[in-house]
């Protein structure tokens, strides 16, 4: 039997037959499925999830990769949990892979929250979108962490548990606010009777006080010694006791009133208030980073004012006084928070935890899993690495080889996976003109949702979006040599010198 020549892919080999050196790619179309219908049979699916903001593309087989924590807690029910956690090495894209997720649920009717911005990254995109922003800094403006918000105004539409419920917020946060700002201060936090005493003082002013209060009406307070505080104190009349006891709390307020290492910043009226039916940033750029314990507590402060602005928007929703307004709160920089002293990782779990309930997504962004575990404590170790644990999803961009341990006690990952990680955060290439290229994992994330296999992603900016992650803006514009400067002046160099 004679078996049949066939030609090849190329065409017949040979002399005069035709090989094709070169083959024409096939022309590949994007578009949803009302769009390509038309090209049916020859139409393929996608095997990553395209529900939520479009990131980018699938490294491996280039289909479009759709992942937001919100839409895929809401709409797809592919996670439990409406967060996400992101680690990466600085440099790598973190910011703007959050940034993209922002501007898409921003287009979806979800409002973007950074509650503190330190380097000033958001800020082009939140006022692009029309929203709100709110510098903080010495002498740029004060936030006032006594002050309940718009807390009081929704209670006075409010009525029964409804109102009972966000006044007793509104103290609760304002109380932990206190106390954060003490644990700074002191780098421990305060006793039981003084926070008690704290409480109790809180109270007599909004019993008393007309107006809004600031810190230096509660050390006034705490100064005068109603009955009341005396009675928690227990000075039993003794009034020396008493100012025994409650002089250290004196003198740490009589820091946070007259500057310290803390500054002016919580000590005055908050000069912009917060909106609730727009996106917002908070842009503390202009705090230094040497000034970790500022930074931390302006953090804190920040993001208790964001939460509870939202619980405010939730209750009147409930009460079908406004529309349901749904957000994505940005907690940036996690780890400096959590390292400014002993007691601030259950202060940062008790702004977190109840995120599914209150009806936001979240988006906490650190470095890499030594920043939440080099805390002294082993306590404080564990919940922090349970703010990665009970995150519906976990994004995570280039990583040391070291760091792998660490995540995949918390997140599993094949070797694969890991090998992955690591090859993303080596350093970039020289090339032949000494100029350094851009590093191989930047803007490469690996999506991880429970033991799921990771989904590689490659985000690619649209020409608006370059503009709003330009981070190197202070670099595009040239000095111009004083010595061309000169004549201008009038400091000689006469015509044709």
């Amino acid at each position: 039997m004679v078996r049949e020549k066939l030609p090849g892919q190329r065409g017949w080999r040979g002399p005069g037959g035709g090989t094709a050196a070169l083959l024409p790619a096939m022309k590949e179309y994007r578009g949803t499925t009302v769009q390509v219908c038309g090209l049916w049979p020859f139409s393929s699916g996608t095997s990553s999830p395209m529900i939520g903001v479009p990131l980018g593309r699938h490294e491996e087989t280039q289909a479009t990769v759709c992942c937001d924590p919100i839409s895929w807690f809401q709409r797809a029910g592919l996670i439990s949990n409406p967060s996400a956690f992101v680690l990466g090495k600085p440099g790598l894209g973190k910011s703007t892979l959050v940034r993209r997720m922002m501007l898409g649920l921003a287009g979806q009717g979800t409002h973007p929250l950074v509650l503190g911005d330190l380097k000033g990254e958001h800020v082009d995109l939140v006022r692009a979108t029309g929203g709100q922003v709110i510098p903080l800094g010495r002498g740029r403006g004060y936030l006032n962490i006594l002050d309940p918000g718009e807390a009081l105004e929704a209670a006075e539409r409010l009525t029964g548990d409804a109102r009972a419920r966000v006044l007793a917020d509104a103290h609760a946060r304002r109380l932990n606010m206190v106390i954060a700002l003490i644990t700074i201060s002191r780098n421990q936090p305060p006793t039981d009777q003084e926070q008690t005493i704290l409480d109790r003082a809180l109270r007599w002013l909004d019993e008393h006080f007309d107006g809004v209060p600031v810190l230096a009406d509660l050390l006034h307070v705490i100064q005068q010694g109603p009955d009341e505080l005396q009675q928690v104190a227990l000075n039993r009349g003794d009034w020396d006791l008493y100012q025994a006891e409650t002089r250290g709390l004196e003198a740490t307020l009589l820091g946070l009133t007259g500057g310290g290492k803390l500054g002016e910043i919580f000590s005055r009226h908050t000069t912009n208030p917060m909106r609730r039916d727009a996106a917002v940033v908070f842009d503390v750029s202009s705090i230094d980073e040497t000034e970790t314990d500022l930074q931390a507590a302006v953090l804190l402060a920040c993001w208790s004012y964001g939460f509870g602005t939202v619980n405010v928007a939730n209750a009147l929703a409930d009460a079908g006084l406004e529309p349901r307004r749904h957000y994505l709160i940005v907690l940036d920089e996690l780890w400096r928070a959590l390292r400014a002293g002993k007691g601030m990782v259950d202060r940062v779990d008790a702004l977190t935890r109840l995120n599914r309930s209150y009806g936001v997504g979240q988006v906490m962004i650190s470095h890499t899993m030594s920043d939440l575990l080099a805390l002294p404590n082993e306590e404080d170790r564990m919940k922090a690495r349970g703010f990665v644990e009970r995150s519906g999803m976990v994004i995570c961009a280039g990583l040391p080889a070291s760091e792998m341990p660490l995540l995949t006690a918390a997140v599993p990952l094949s070797r694969q996976e890991q090998h992955k990680l690591i090859s993303w955060q080596d350093p970039p290439a020289w090339d032949s003109r000494g100029v350094q290229a851009e590093p191989p994992g930047r803007g490469r994330f690996l999506i991880k949702v429970g033991g799921r296999p990771g989904i590689p992603v490659h985000i690619g900016l649209t020409n608006v979006e370059a503009k709003l992650n330009d981070t190197n803006k202070l670099w595009h514009q040239t000095d111009t040599p004083l010595m061309a400067e000169a004549p201008a002046a009038g400091t000689g160099g006469g015509e044709g010198s």
